[in-house]
């Protein structure tokens, strides 16, 4: 099948062929023609499948369609598309997806999201825009101060709905979709779809088609997946040998840790041995992240070190491996964090280090997959290496007492609802969630 024959109008043809695009995924394939139809949808895919260009492409193309363009608040037109994802990285890819598309329209559209200004933001809304892409907790602000007319809105898209369910958006995304326009078109994507979330389907989806791509919760099959076991005092070690080692060809590698702390030290220790590494973290600024999300596609750094947050913001090409130097917290963490690589039907690895205090965490994760991970030695590594003596006082510094605390839980955790209503019993903590304050989750990653 050719992007052709979906009927998506020259100019979204015109630009997928500048963008490289050749044929639709199988996702998009399906999505595509029942959202052009005007049908509500529930999307299911693997990462890494092409769920962007799903919902924008027929967005983009039914927006062509309509006469006139965005214009000033209050005047009767307004915004006529709304993108709600979880954290500010997957609201900036989705951004940078709708420009490439949209380049021959005449579509104006905004972002909205947190840690960065107000202003410009405010500015870009009275200005008026066809299309906004938005975190919950930013745009429902900016929504309560009396920006945003959304009296036409005819599209509203819930990406990662999962994710915005994990992170406590639930709330806010309720009292945004309350202040919509009824009818409209509702599409929802997610990666993997709990049954929580699928019960609210019902609540913001009329009669909605369903369209899922390959096994809930399961890696993507063009994913190569290893385990190395590991003494913990030589996790440091083992990442630099095998960024070393030709024969491992690590080109362009995500290195996720379990702590925004522990994601510092790895890049530090990195860096110090010449290798270029930046960091993605709820303790970097807007800028910080971006900056190191840029230098990373670019090449300027060959390695990105990042915890949860980056678990489903990150929609990066070319990642050639995922190394898990801390093995995640929670089950279906396993599954993003190794979704960032083997994107779009093209090979890729994840390495996962064990250490003796991970194998039931392990055990309980090829339960969950349904498979056994090969475990693998690297050549030429000493495993029996003394631990390197811990640094001098003075050099170490005070003590923060901000140093992150054992929870108890050494790995890999069900993502069956706890009794408190978290799942998994997470606790909902600035990490991984786009900053913010600890305690009030719905204004973590606006």
């Amino acid at each position: 099948m050719a992007f052709s024959s979906l009927g998506l109008g020259a100019n979204l043809l015109k630009a997928l062929g500048e963008v490289g695009y050749a044929e639709p995924t199988p996702i998009q394939a399906a999505a595509i023609p029942p959202i052009l139809a005007g049908r509500d949808l529930i999307g299911i895919a693997q990462t890494g499948t092409g769920k962007t260009a799903a919902f924008v492409l027929p967005i983009l193309a039914r927006l062509a369609g309509m006469t006139g363009g965005g214009n000033a608040r209050g005047n009767g037109s307004g915004t006529r598309a709304l993108v709600i994802a979880p954290t500010r990285e997957l609201v900036a890819q989705i951004e940078e997806n709708v420009r490439a598309y949209a380049k021959h329209l005449p579509l104006k559209m905004a972002v909205v999201f947190g840690g960065v200004g107000e202003r410009p933001q405010k500015e870009a809304l009275d200005a008026g825009v066809d299309l906004i892409v938005a975190t919950p907790g930013r745009l429902l602000d900016l929504m309560k101060q009396g920006y945003g007319d959304f009296r036409n809105l005819k599209f509203l898209v819930l990406d990662e709905a999962d994710r915005m369910l994990d992170m406590g958006f639930l709330p806010d995304i309720r009292r945004i979709v309350k202040a919509l326009p009824k009818p409209r078109q509702t599409l929802l994507f997610s990666a993997t779809l709990s049954r929580e979330i699928e019960s609210l389907t019902h609540e913001f989806l009329t009669s909605p088609e369903k369209v899922e791509i390959g096994r809930r919760s399961n890696p993507a099959e063009t994913v190569a997946q290893s385990v190395y076991e590991v003494p913990k005092h030589l996790k440091p070690a083992l990442l630099l040998h095998l960024l070393r080692d030709e024969a491992h060809a690590l080109e362009m590698v995500l290195v996720f840790s379990r702590t925004k702390h522990g994601a510092d030290r790895i890049a530090r220790n990195l860096e110090r041995q010449g290798i270029k590494t930046a960091t993605l973290h709820s303790n970097r600024s807007q800028n910080q992240r971006l900056r190191a999300l840029g230098d990373f596609k670019s090449g300027a750094v060959r390695v990105l070190v990042a915890t949860d947050i980056a678990a489903r913001g990150i929609d990066v090409d070319g990642i050639s491996h995922v190394v898990n130097y801390d093995f995640p917290m929670h089950l279906e963490d396993y599954i993003h964090r190794i979704g960032r690589t083997g994107r779009a039907q093209q090979e890729g690895d994840a390495i996962s280090f064990l250490t003796s205090e991970d194998h039931g965490a392990l055990r309980a994760l090829e339960r969950f997959i349904g498979r056994a991970i090969p475990r693998k030695r690297a050549e030429g590594f000493d495993y029996t290496a003394a631990a390197p003596p811990p640094p001098p006082e003075a050099a170490r510094g005070p003590r923060s007492h901000h140093a992150p605390r054992s929870n108890g839980h050494s790995g890999p955790r069900s993502s069956r609802p706890s009794s408190n209503g978290n799942r998994g019993g997470r606790r909902r903590s600035s990490q991984g969630q786009g900053g913010g304050q600890s305690g009030n989750p719905s204004r973590t990653a606006r």
